[in-house]
């Protein structure tokens, strides 16, 4: 098949890696602003470069990813919805929840494909731990506790464009929990603080965080984030329930120290960076896509599931900001 790519920046050179090498595609076809982005991809993956939206959609492509910056994503599922072509966007749905409520409503009774970019889904420890929960084998759950925890901070200009550390990074905890647990959340409870980069504080924004969710049948997530992890790139899942109890990355990169005697536990180099931890989720989520476009699987992630996540995290961002339980339905009714 040929796939269009919307968006060359660090996200989208990867995904044009990962589809150039994927045996379902044939052909890339490459849109970028900079002409410089789509040269180089043009160059590496022989793909070739049109100079908008408008002309890789007229240039015969069976289905698009969109890698483009957040304020483009509305517009550019829209227009593939309306050329007929699958979409493949990565999340968000747009900046703010009711722009993605408005993209929701515009593509209802639609009968084209979206599938929106939420990597963990698709990562060997977590669908194994899906598969652990639905089975029985934990029992009736009771905690939850996920984490995400990146080496450093991103630049101040992503930091002031994000939506905060809950939409931007905490909204992948949130979406996992629900995926994983099977369950949604009812109500939060959020911290935060800065710690570490002004221009985060400069920004209205906290550098680590801490959110304690409530799901629909009692279970109790607790979610931790951070901008400041030195030793690296830290994402984790623990399931108590009844009878048994899981985790989801606990392997030799896990970046934690032991200081038990005797211990070697973890003994490999830590994970450094997203992409590393999880580059055969990216692929995996991507030849899930290359299905979607092929009609052979409906849409592992749909807009609604985005949006879902994206609710927990104005909640959390609430709850932050007025120091008090925030539900779920109160920010959908806002």
């Amino acid at each position: 098949m040929r796939i269009g790519i919307l968006g060359l920046g660090r996200i989208g050179a990867f995904h044009a890696e990962t589809l150039s090498g994927l045996d379902a595609v044939e052909s890339l076809v490459v849109t970028d602003p900079f002409a410089g982005a789509a040269k180089a991809a043009a160059e590496r993956f022989g793909a070739e470069v049109v100079d908008s939206p408008e002309a890789l959609l007229a240039a015969g492509v069976d289905g698009i990813v969109v890698a483009a910056a957040t304020d483009a994503h509305p517009a550019l599922i829209l227009a593939g919805v309306e050329a007929g072509v699958p979409v493949f966007c990565e999340k968000p749905v747009a900046k703010t929840m009711s722009e993605g409520v408005e993209v929701l409503k515009a593509v209802q009774g639609r009968d084209v494909p979206i599938q929106i970019g939420y990597n963990r889904r698709f990562d060997a420890g977590f669908v194994a731990a899906r598969a652990a929960v639905q089975a029985g084998e934990l029992g009736t759950l009771h905690t939850v506790r996920s984490t995400t925890l990146d080496p450093a901070p991103p630049p101040a200009a992503y930091i002031a464009a994000s939506g905060g550390i809950f939409r931007d990074c905490s909204v992948h905890d949130f979406d996992i929990i629900r995926w994983v647990t099977g369950r949604e959340v009812t109500e939060v409870y959020a911290v935060g603080g800065n710690r570490g980069a002004d221009f985060i504080k400069e920004a209205g924004d906290a550098d680590t965080t801490g959110a304690i969710l409530t799901l629909d049948d009692g279970t109790i997530a607790v979610v931790s984030n951070s901008r400041h992890n030195a030793r690296g790139y830290d994402v984790r899942m623990e399931i108590h329930g009844f009878t048994d109890s899981i985790a989801v990355g606990l392997e030799d990169k896990l970046p934690l120290r032991s200081v038990e005697p005797g211990v070697t536990f973890p003994a490999g180099t830590p994970h450094d960076f997203f992409m590393d931890r999880f580059t055969e989720a990216y692929r995996a989520e991507l030849t899930a896509f290359t299905e979607v476009v092929a009609g052979t699987r409906p849409s592992p992630c749909t807009i609604e599931d985005a949006l879902e996540a994206g609710w927990i995290a104005d909640a959390c961002t609430l709850s932050l900001h007025e120091h008090r339980p925030v539900t779920i339905e109160e920010v959908r009714a806002l």
